[in-house]
């Protein structure tokens, strides 16, 4: 089972000394967490793409590409690209130019966003966000899959024998589509033969296991279904460390989401712990073992693929943010190489 690292990029207060990073500051960090997990063996590094001020990243593709240059076998993805907001040749462009500076190492995981801000930025109508998303997904995997495109479709000009280049170092980007609770999601996503990203946001972990059984069910791909995990995370070598860190980062970052009016419960209080760090639950936080014992769970339930973990929710420092990857990649990933 590989393991990855990845961030929104949020712009937070820390809550612990209410210090505000600049986005300059953050973008920074972002490249020192990826050097950090790629010197410690980690196999995936993804950033989120966002469109508003609390936010500092907004072309994935161009901070990964400055990544690329700073790291050397780590692979490189968004988690996710706004697909539905996005010209498809223009994002497969860009994801092929990070393919060949990076010697092979990027991936595309779309998704189409929690916020909507991107569709009237970038001129969609909002009302056609399901049929946007499936012709951009359609037009992007004819894309990745030849050098001269010709295509019609109803939300973007037509191409006629297009010439696509640059073409990627791999014979074709892998493609995942990343989601959140709707079966129709996972169906798309295995209809199409691409890969599965299920970020999982709270609660337990079986809710999730229909969408991935029915991923399965209807996959129809040249290459083997994919399945990856991806969910809040921060490890400690004792629960002592957890309570002291996790409720005042987590807490934080739920109600900054609560404000943009997607939050709502956090559903996670300090009497909690011993659900939290229970397998049943979605986050991952935990001790070593702990984190051990939920992904042995997780694997029974969806026989994944990879596991990813968002590491710097809440306004963590880079030094928060470092212990928890220490602790993964020295006592969780060995357990995953086996």
């Amino acid at each position: 089972m590989e393991l990855g690292i990845y961030s929104l990029g949020e712009l937070l207060s820390n809550p612990k000394t209410g210090r505000i990073m600049s986005a300059n500051n953050r973008i920074n960090d972002l490249v020192e967490m990826a050097q950090y997990a790629d010197q410690s063996g980690v196999d995936v590094f993804g950033v989120g793409e966002h469109h508003r001020l609390d936010y500092a990243v907004s072309t994935p593709q161009m901070l990964l590409s400055a990544i690329s240059q700073r790291t050397e076998s780590i692979r490189l993805t968004a988690l996710t690209s706004l697909l539905n907001t996005a010209d498809p040749v223009r994002l497969f462009e860009d994801f092929a130019t990070l393919d060949l500076l990076s010697g092979g190492r990027a991936e595309f995981t779309a998704g189409r966003g929690a916020f909507v801000e991107a569709f009237p930025l970038f001129g969609y109508n909002e009302k056609h966000y399901d049929e946007l998303f499936s012709e951009h997904l359609a037009l992007f995997l004819q894309l990745n899959q030849q050098e001269q495109v010709t295509w019609e479709g109803t939300y973007r000009s037509k191409l006629d024998q297009a010439e696509i280049a640059p073409r990627p170092l791999q014979q074709a980007l892998p493609v995942s589509i990343g989601v959140g609770g709707t079966i129709e999601s996972a169906e798309r996503s295995g209809k199409n033969g691409c890969g599965l990203t299920v970020v999982m946001i709270g609660g337990i972990a079986k809710k999730y296991q229909p969408l991935v059984a029915r991923y399965r069910e209807v996959f129809s791909g040249e290459q083997s279904p994919h399945v990856a995990i991806a969910g809040h995370t921060m490890v400690r070598e004792t629960l002592e460390e957890l309570e002291e860190d996790f409720y005042s980062y987590y807490a934080h970052y739920w109600e900054h989401l609560t404000k943009q009016g997607i939050g709502g419960a956090m559903g996670a209080a300090r009497t909690d712990m011993d659900f939290i760090t229970s397998e049943e639950s979605t986050l991952m936080v935990g001790t070593p073992e702990q984190i051990i014992a939920k992904i042995k769970y997780q694997y029974q339930l969806f026989g994944h693929d990879r596991f990813l973990a968002q590491v710097d929710f809440g306004g963590q420092p880079i030094e928060s943010v470092k212990e928890t990857i220490d602790l993964l990649t020295k006592k969780v990933m060995p357990y995953l190489q086996k």
